[in-house]
This record gives C-alpha cells, sequence and structure tokens, in this order.
C-alpha cells in the first residue's frame, strides 16, 4: 500500500470538478461528484481521488478525516479584493440607503478618495496587521486563495507600500495572494482637475518602479465614463503591457462604454463587474479568452437592480468566475458563501455553477488553474469539509458559514 500523509474519507459527496480548462456552457454543472468519496494527500499534494472503498485499499495514513455525511470540495478562489485599507465606510452604506447612487458619492469627495488619506497616512506595519485580520476571516469562510489589489494610495509611494503589506501577508498568511498593481483606480484629489498629470505619474513612475521591484504579476483599471475612460484605459494599460504586466480590468459596471471590448482588444485575462457590458462586448471576450469575473455581492450591496448577465454568458460560452469584490466602500462582504448565495438567487446561476465560478474558473483566471481550483491527483490539497448534506444546500442556506474543516496545502488549518 502507498503511504499517504493525511486521508480523508466517507464524503457523502466529493466534488471532484476535474478539467484541464476552465468550465463553459453545460460544462460549469459538472461538478465530477464521487459518492462516498476520499482522498489521499502526500506532502501538500493530492495523490489519490476515488470512492472511499478504492483509496482505503490504496493507501496507509495515521491520520484519517471521517466526512461522513458531509460534502467535499475544493478550496474557494476569490479573484478580485481590495483587503488593504485602514478604515471602513460604512456612513456610504446609509448614503445609499437614503438614495445617493455611487457615481454621487464619488463625485462629493467619498467612494475611494475617501479611503487615501488614511492609508497614505498608515505605517507599512499597520496594513499588514489590518489586512492580514481581514484575510483571516476569509479564510475561515473556506477562501484559500485571494487576489489582492492595491489602490488606495494613488501616489508611487503610497502603491509601493500597499503592494510590500500584501507581500509580507503573503508570506505569513496561511491563504495564497496574487498582488495586482490599480494605481489606476481613481484620480486623487491632488491630480483631479489635472488628469494628464496623474496618467504621466502612472506610465513614467509606479508601473516601471513596481515592476522593478517584482511586486505584482497584473495590472488593473477602474475604466469608466468617470474615472479613467477608454482612451486613457488604452494607454495606461498598454505601456503596462509594454513592461510586462498581464491586463486586468474594472469593465462596464456602471455604463456600456467599451471597456469589454477593450479588454479584448488587449488580451487581458480578465473583465470584472461586467454589469453593463455590451452584447457586443459579450461576443469580443468570447472570441479574445477573456475570462469574465462578476460581482454580484458589489449590485446588491449598492442596492441597484440590475446584475451582471451571468446566464447569457454562460450561454455565449463564456467560463463565468465569481467573486467578492470585498472592499472598505461599495462591497463589504468577505464571504465567498455569499457570493455563491447571490449569483443564483439574483443572475440565476444554478448551484453547481456558481460553485465551478467560485473554484476552478477563479483558478484559471488567476492562471493558476494547472495547481488549485479541483480535487486532481498531482494538484495543491486545497480542500473544505463542509458541513450540509448536499451541494445544493450551500447557496439555499443563505447568510451561514458551513465549513467545518478548512485544509491549505495538505495541512489542517481550521477545524
Amino acid at each position: 500500500m502507498k503511504k499517504a500523509d493525511l486521508i480523508i474519507k466517507n464524503a457523502k459527496e466529493l466534488l471532484t470538478i476535474q478539467s484541464d480548462r476552465p468550465k463553459c456552457g453545460l460544462e460549469m454543472q459538472n461538478l465530477g461528484i464521487i459518492q462516498n468519496g476520499a482522498i489521499a494527500i502526500l506532502d501538500e499534494k493530492i495523490v489519490g481521488v476515488g470512492t472511499t472503498n478504492e483509496i482505503t485499499k490504496n493507501f496507509i495514513a495515521e491520520n484519517i478525516i471521517d466526512a461522513s455525511e458531509k460534502v467535499v470540495m475544493p478550496g474557494f478562489v476569490d479573484a478580485h479584493t481590495h483587503p488593504i485599507f485602514v478604515k471602513t465606510r460604512e456612513n456610504e452604506f446609509e448614503m445609499r440607503i437614503q438614495g445617493k447612487s455611487y457615481k454621487e458619492i464619488s463625485q462629493s469627495g467619498g467612494g475611494i478618495r475617501s479611503s487615501i488619506n488614511d492609508v497614505r497616512k498608515a505605517s507599512k506595519a499597520e496594513l499588514v496587521e489590518l489586512g492580514l485580520k481581514r484575510i483571516k476571516k476569509m479564510f475561515a469562510q473556506g477562501t484559500t486563495t485571494i487576489e489582492a489589489k492595491s489602490g488606495y494610495g494613488l501616489s508611487t509611494e503610497s502603491e509601493i507600500k500597499m503592494l510590500e503589506a500584501i507581500s509580507e501577508i503573503n508570506k505569513i498568511s496561511e491563504m495564497d495572494i496574487i498582488p495586482t498593481f490599480l494605481g489606476a483606480h481613481e484620480f486623487p484629489e491632488e491630480y483631479k482637475n489635472n488628469r494628464k498629470k496623474y496618467i504621466e505619474i502612472l506610465i513614467e513612475e509606479m508601473l516601471p518602479e513596481v515592476k522593478r521591484r517584482h511586486l505584482a504579476e497584473y495590472c488593473d483599471i477602474f475604466c469608466e465614463e468617470h474615472v479613467f475612460d477608454i482612451e486613457q484605459s488604452r494607454r495606461i494599460l498598454s505601456e503596462a503591457k509594454k513592461l510586462g504586466f498581464k491586463i486586468r480590468m474594472h469593465a462596464d459596471e456602471l455604463e456600456p462604454i467599451g471597456g469589454a471590448e477593450l479588454a479584448a482588444e488587449l488580451g487581458a485575462v480578465s473583465a470584472d463587474h461586467l454589469v453593463a457590458v455590451s452584447d457586443k462586448g459579450i461576443r469580443k471576450m468570447r472570441s479574445a479568452n477573456v475570462i469574465p469575473i462578476l460581482l454580484p455581492a458589489t449590485t446588491f450591496s449598492l442596492g441597484l437592480k440590475k446584475y451582471a448577465p451571468a446566464r447569457k454568458m454562460i450561454k455565449t460560452g463564456l467560463p463565468v468566475t465569481l467573486a467578492t469584490d470585498f472592499n472598505p466602500g461599495s462591497c463589504h462582504c468577505d464571504s465567498m458563501q455569499t457570493v455563491i448565495s447571490l449569483a443564483c438567487l439574483q443572475m440565476k446561476m444554478l448551484p453547481a455553477e456558481a460553485i465551478v465560478a467560485s473554484t476552478l474558473n477563479a483558478a484559471y483566471s488567476l492562471e493558476i488553474g494547472n495547481k488549485i481550483g479541483s480535487i486532481e491527483v498531482g494538484k495543491l490539497a486545497d480542500i473544505l469539509i463542509m458541513d450540509m448534506p448536499s451541494y445544493k444546500y450551500l447557496p439555499y442556506h443563505l447568510g451561514s458559514n458551513c465549513v467545518e474543516m478548512a485544509i491549505k496545502n495538505g495541512k489542517i488549518i481550521k477545524r
């Protein structure tokens, strides 16, 4: 018999979600379920997947977990987060309840700009402490990998500080963190009437310095008419590509200005939000293999009625992905389980589709689908044991944490 460090057996449903590429269309309904399933883990990786009878016949381990009447699945991958900030903005939540729009709050001095001064004043150690606390809460709810953006410094010094904080958290946290530079998140107060100058700073100072220090794999931008318009976005992202950054985009969240089309034109890895995306934008994304990352908790938190057209995207053959958009203002949601519920209720995704979008497809949107996102031999053992009778229970049990145990890189982190 082969030796393993850990065996998980007797899972009522083992969701393997096996695939060598992101799932599209009807594939998103296939979770690769093994009834009475089991997993063998050695070191950090999965070395055996099958029925309990198959695994216990072929593997032996001192540490055995009985997952009877439980669902076992891959850890959640949250592909769009903003966890590095100082203060929350619950006052804006109240303003939205009273009828103020996101755009109105932003133009009156709230929104992203209101978080900048606190981040600029904070020490890197303070940002690390606050960010680590938030990320631990995310992990406790089953998220084992995240993408984390800068974007609340909006000066070379402060953006570098944020990215260095992300790097330090990545070293000390149980979570794996993929860093993204988002200096083009907004125009800071000192440049709101001189946007040309801020774009020059982005291109000539920030991007080269971030690249020189190897602090981010991706460059993102908030592409909207009232922030960075299409031409400004094209210029900044084109310069980022020349430096070797891969591209992500906040696109067509509020207005259909052609953000999805630009993402396709530039070969972006992902286009995110997409509430107002055009049919043409959807087709262009499909042709260019741009992955759509949908953020229903943001739409819900903003009190809007129109959600991203997930069903249309799935029908078109796009590998739809879900994420929290966890941030201090427009969406203070750190739970992928809540996002899955909202995706089902508001975007009419089926539970299986929403789970695929939160695991395998999310991993591929970060270009690490060959390592995580499914339960397959050779992949890292990022695994959740969920206290629920079936996978369909996950979105149904709204607002509750179903994670009984989280395993990261083969190690039990949360019981």
